[in-house]
């Protein structure tokens, strides 16, 4: 990889990660409105994703040029980890001042910052699997067979913790998700119970990534999971994209609107996710003639998430109810384009095993 095209995919994560902090600020601090505060705390923290991404994006890169040293090993890996865990620390405080009813913009804010910070930790372990992203293409090399895993590999019980991290993680987003879709009965916790679905969706599908990265580190990636892992995320993609569709088509209040935009917005998320699992699973041991393309499926869905954002920003004229979902597809758009660097810089690192 050029040196100057790997500083590119670097800048690009930080990029849309000072565009979601610079716009969720300015939304933020524009008025003392709630939606103001709810949209504005969302988007700037959807930015901690974006460095997270950056995080596995200079992991991957430093080691594509030679230039992974044993400070990068440890450096990314903890800020990922750090940034999401400051996410979650700020969305838990959120929701400690929030009334226990389920009501105001501090339950339907803390709730969703607290599930960004709980992707960001997912994120981060991608970072952390891929510090041994080298190993990767040198395995696919290899031929078809039961071996043992490289010498330089992860350790058994390092491999099971890097699975296990982003498993636990999507139960306690799937466990504050159902617990307020039970207790819907304030259009807040309807709000954060659809919203977490959405994000506890996305949890899901990073587990796809994590497993899929350390198992071919390992050199344990078999036919089953070239199948199962692209699978799990489009299933989840597919979800939250119906899920959101029959939100905005039930419509049997205007809190209905918000979630259902959003949940749109993070199907979309989870089908530039599975630009990278499936991406995983096309090249190894086996050469794909479009490799080069797959960096376009997150490219489409970021437009798909601005132009959906453009569209709504125009009803948000006329109707309230969807000023958040404007905000937020804006800032899900950055996540998707960040994650089109991600794409690139593993089609650069995995065609040399074409």
């Amino acid at each position: 990889m050029n040196y100057w095209v790997s500083v590119l995919f670097r800048a690009i994560p930080l990029a849309m990660a000072a565009l979601c902090v610079g716009y969720g600020i300015d939304v933020w601090t524009e008025s003392d409105a709630a939606d103001n505060a709810v949209a504005g705390r969302v988007v700037t923290l959807l930015g901690a994703i974006c460095v997270c991404l950056f995080c596995t994006a200079a992991t991957i890169i430093r080691q594509l040029i030679g230039r992974f040293t044993a400070v990068d090993r440890v450096f990314y890996p903890v800020l990922g980890y750090v940034v999401a865990g400051g996410t979650a620390a700020y969305g838990a405080s959120i929701l400690l001042g929030a009334p226990s009813s389920g009501q105001g913009v501090d339950y339907v804010a803390g709730h969703v910052v607290f599930g960004l910070g709980l992707i960001s930790g997912c994120v981060a372990t991608v970072a952390a699997a891929s510090t041994k992203f080298s190993l990767i293409p040198q395995n696919s090399r290899l031929p078809e067979g039961d071996r043992q895993p490289p010498a330089s590999a992860f350790s058994p019980s390092t491999a099971v913790l890097l699975c296990s991290i982003p498993v636990l993680i999507a139960i306690v987003a799937w466990g504050f998700a159902v617990t307020n879709l039970v207790l819907a009965t304030t259009p807040a916790r309807f709000t954060a119970g659809h919203v977490g679905v959405g994000l506890a969706l996305i949890c899901t599908a990073l587990i796809g990534l994590v497993v899929s990265i350390v198992r071919q580190v390992q050199d344990s990636y078999g036919p089953r999971d070239r199948t199962l892992w692209p699978w799990l995320v489009i299933v989840m993609g597919v979800t939250a994209l119906i899920w959101g569709i029959v939100l905005l088509v039930l419509d049997r209040a205007d809190y209905y609107r918000t979630p259902g935009f959003v949940m749109i917005g993070l199907g979309l998320v989870c089908f530039s996710i599975l630009s990278k699992v499936g991406l995983l699973a096309l090249v190894w041991r086996r050469t794909f003639a479009l490799a080069n393309r797959v960096p376009l499926l997150p490219v489409l869905t970021a437009l798909t998430c601005l132009f959906l954002a453009a569209f709504v920003f125009e009803a948000a004229l006329h109707d309230s109810a969807v000023f958040i979902a404007a905000r937020v597809l804006v800032g899900l758009g950055a996540i998707c384009f960040s994650l089109y660097s991600i794409v690139s810089i593993l089609e650069s690192g995995t065609s040399s095993a074409d």
